[in-house]
């Protein structure tokens, strides 16, 4: 059962602490924070609890203080053994050396006062286990196991197959898992939710499960995903949400006045204006854009605007050591601004900001709180947020997501469920740790949550691929794992080569090809994606690190460069996944243009501004621009909103044009393009392209092929579409790029064969040679079942996709039109398809035409 908390006063709390730890305590903190008020007396009490709160609310002192406490009271009683009581899961290895040391510290005050006290206790010792550990650092934790091991999800597993180690974790207490909204919504933590079944499967007595979650939704999903079901019953636990707390100001700005006849440079030129003066004006500002290149070339700006400052980046491609010298410096104080992707969103402590930017839409309610929520790090401090956007969609779509964000509606996060290529990896660690029934084995799998409606059927097919069941894939190389017999129903591992395997190819994170960039006297400056460096021509000039480097030649997976200052760049960075709409998110805009709409049609325009001023907290000009928007839409066409869809008919001189104004996001939108796409084909017997985007779709025909309006209606009939997304994705690059995957986590292809790695070109040219044969032979085969299920259901969204197609007809009215030119709304979409626009130029050129055109036939009343 699911309860909600309640919060104890310092009086409760402090009667569960021993004496000494009470006295520290009281010594440095005048009194709990919320997470602390909700979480400490729970988890003395021995029951699962998930707190979501802010960063720097005091969270992680909320989940361990109960742990130190029981461990110091063993101590003193001289219980205190070599076994593992506290396990600590989270995402990033950066975050758990960071957790090691803000455990130390304490730990060290509470024994000195102790030791003034006349108390000699023996020392409860912490220690980090992670891939990067060193292997004497390993043998000594198999002497002497910590009392507290911090890990990551894919090391909990490996441990768990570990026969001497796994010996100290048959006590575990207390299993803290932190960052948990890092990792709900993939298939690192599907796979963290068996790993937690094992460990609880080996359990002697009770084990505490404590969640910690900064901004989240829905709590009670999130809380079963935590806490898994015992056989059949669903585990209690506790779910506290003292988000609430922390105060936010957050505000969308714009440098620009007209979205449509500003030039690239007029724009650069007044967004690093508007950028240079929030920096001065703040101690020290944290800068989020949504891609790794967006990131370098903001870098690259602002240096050249403010020389005097110290300015750098913070991304993925960069090498661990650059990575950590910035978030030295940035905790430090010694930096006035720091550029990042996503690596900066989750908790690691980077010490004091008091503004941070958002670059574009954030996409996501839950991103845009997790990001603004890194300044003002302290509870009582507002975060202050400014989502600066460049664009007429951003701007309609950031304004409906601030006055969410205020709200704190929440996007539903969505849990992989049934991921069979993660199952392949449990299937072969616990055949390492024992024999295993069928019935026993699918017991303890569905357990966990994403695996609670797991099949018997399903279980087998994995267990009888594991096997060795196809036989003709040994032709391929692939050979079982595990043995298997059906009639009697058991399963264990085969030969003595399971858990080296196993050891070197756990983990769901896909390799990505990365070629290393490496400077001619051998020092590493970072990564780059492997279409990035195909396009690269000796003296090609580009941008990483906020550096300039020139391409001098290419050498296996590296290429050299050599620093060039000040010199252009010639390569636009890399290309990298914009991130895509919340659909939640997107059926608040459909609502937003449907009141705007109607105001428009009732209201003066004085009127409709003041109300978006006031409603929505945006600027004058910024209202303004959203009226005139719409306006010229509705004058030119029609707005779609949640109660119509617009389609739109558009005749060039070369291509044919249908533009589907379906604001359901990119996920959706990309499940119902490809099927739209497929169908349109096979009527018109030809290839159709697409060109997707967050509030719709465009499809586009050759010049003398012509979709009627009956055609487009029969477009939207629900029967077959999921069949038809599996044939639209045939011969695809992303059901290769994604087989690929699915295969090496299935351990049908091995990164790592006795030590050594199979090149991810390798690992692709394996999977196209093993997908084109169970295509052929095996169509129900498991590791292929699963690549469709993966591109249907986490990388698009099929589910809300035909929620949406459900309406249509009904709820929703469909209305087909024919223009002269790509609508308003339409602009983006249209640009999407035009490949030859490829400069930031070349595209506000475009821009510029098009609103001309659109506004010279609204001017002359042809429509």
């Amino acid at each position: 059962m699911i309860v909600e908390g309640k919060a104890y006063d310092d009086e409760e709390i402090l009667s569960t602490l021993h004496p000494i730890l009470r006295e520290w305590f009281l010594s440095k903190y005048s009194s709990f924070t919320p997470p602390q008020r909700y979480a400490i007396v729970e988890a003395h009490r021995e029951n699962n609890i998930l707190i979501t709160s802010p960063t720097g609310s005091g969270k992680t002192l909320a989940a361990f203080l109960a742990a130190i406490n029981m461990l110091f009271e063993k101590a003193e009683k001289g219980e205190l053994e070599d076994f593992v009581y506290v396990v600590y899961v989270s995402p990033l290895r950066a975050l758990n050396n960071d957790i090691r040391r803000n455990l130390e510290e304490p730990l060290k005050e509470i024994y000195e006062l102790s030791e003034k006290k006349g108390l000699k206790l023996p020392k409860i010792r912490v220690a980090v286990r992670t891939g990067d550990t060193e292997a004497s650092e390993k043998q000594k934790q198999m002497k002497k196991p910590p009392h507290i091991l911090i890990t990551t999800p894919e090391t909990l597993a490996i441990i768990l197959c570990s026969p001497k180690f796994v010996k100290s974790l048959t006590r575990v207490r207390y299993l803290i898992v932190d960052e948990i909204h890092a990792m709900a919504e993939n298939k690192r933590g599907v796979h963290l939710t068996l790993s937690m079944e094992r460990l609880q499967r080996i359990q002697e007595g009770k084990m505490v499960r404590i969640g910690l979650s900064a901004t989240i939704h829905p709590l009670d999903e999130v809380a079963r995903f935590l806490v898994g079901y015992s056989y059949g019953v669903e585990r209690n636990c506790i779910v506290a949400d003292v988000s609430f707390e922390k105060k936010t100001d957050i505000k969308v700005v714009s440098p620009l006045h007209d979205f449509f006849n500003a030039n690239a440079d007029e724009i650069s030129e007044k967004l690093y204006d508007l950028l240079a003066e929030m920096i001065k004006n703040s101690k020290t500002t944290l800068i989020f854009t949504n891609t790794r290149s967006a990131t370098e070339r903001v870098v690259y700006h602002l240096k050249k605007r403010l020389p005097d400052f110290p300015i750098k980046a913070h991304h993925s491609s960069l090498s661990r050591e650059v990575r950590f010298e910035v978030e030295k410096d940035l905790k430090e104080g010694r930096l006035k601004a720091v550029v990042s992707s996503t690596s900066l969103e989750l908790g690691i402590d980077i010490g004091y900001i008091d503004l941070v930017i958002l670059l574009g839409s954030p996409k996501s309610i839950n991103r845009a709180l997790q990001r603004i929520g890194r300044s003002g790090h302290k509870l009582h401090e507002v975060s202050v947020g400014r989502i600066v956007v460049l664009d007429q969609d951003d701007l309609v779509e950031c304004t409906v997501l601030a006055k969410e964000a205020k709200k704190r509606e929440l996007d539903r996060i969505k849990i992989p469920k049934k991921c069979l290529d993660v199952l392949c990896q449990h299937i072969v660690g616990m055949s390492i740790e024992k024999k295993w029934s069928v019935d026993e084995a699918l017991a303890l799998i569905r357990n966990a949550y994403p695996y609670k409606d797991l099949s018997r059927e399903e279980l087998l097919s994995v267990l009888r691929y594991l096997s060795g069941n196809y036989s003709e894939l040994e032709k391929k190389k692939i050979y079982a794992k595990i043995w298997f017999d059906e009639k009697e129903g058991v399963f264990g591992r085969r030969g003595k080569l399971a858990r080296p395997i196993y050891y070197l190819n756990v983990g769901t994170i896909p390799d990505e090809v990365a070629i290393n960039v490496i400077t001619k006297d051998g020092k590493m400056v970072g990564k780059v994606e492997e279409e990035f460096a195909e396009r690269l021509v000796v003296g090609d000039i580009f941008v990483l690190a906020g550096r300039t480097f020139k391409y001098l030649k290419s050498k296996g997976m590296n290429i050299i460069v050599e620093e060039v200052e000040g010199e252009k760049p010639t390569v636009p960075s890399w290309f990298s996944e914009q991130l895509p709409l919340s659909y939640d998110l997107a059926l608040k805009i459909q609502k937003f243009r449907g009141i705007v709409e109607e105001f428009i049609n009732t209201k003066s325009k004085e009127e409709v501004i003041q109300w978006l001023e006031n409603e929505f907290e945006i600027e004058r000009s910024a209202a303004n621009a959203i009226y005139s928007y719409f306006m010229e839409q509705k004058l030119f066409s029609e707005i779609s909103t949640e109660k119509k869809i617009v389609v739109e008919k558009y005749e060039s001189e070369d291509r044919n044009y249908y533009f589907f104004h379906t604001l359901v996001g990119r996920k959706a939108n990309s499940a119902i393009a490809r099927v739209f796409a497929y169908r349109a084909g096979l009527l018109k017997n030809c290839n159709v392209q697409m060109a997707v985007c967050d509030n719709g779709f465009a499809l586009i025909l050759p010049q003398n092929k012509y979709l009627s309006d009956a055609e487009i209606e029969a477009l939207f009939i629900l029967p077959n579409f999921p069949e038809h997304l599996k044939k639209a994705l045939d011969r695809t690059e992303l059901l290769r790029r994604r087989f690929r995957h699915v295969a090496v986590r299935s351990l049908m292809i091995l990164r790592n064969y006795l030590g050594r790695e199979k090149s991810v070109w390798n690992q692709q040219v394996s999977a196209d040679a093993i997908l084109n044969f169970i295509k052929r032979y095996y169509p129900d085969f498991p590791v292929l079942t699963e690549t469709y299920r993966e591109i249907a259901e986490d990388s698009m969204d099929i589910e809300n996709a035909l929620e949406f197609l459900s309406k249509i007809g009904k709820e929703i009215e469909l209305k087909i039109l024919r223009v002269p030119y790509p609508s308003p709304f339409a602009f983006n979409m249209y640009l999407i398809g035009e490949e030859d626009v490829v400069l930031m130029e070349d595209r506000r050129k475009v821009l510029r035409e098009l609103h001309e055109r659109v506004m010279n036939i609204i001017r002359n009343g042809i429509r």
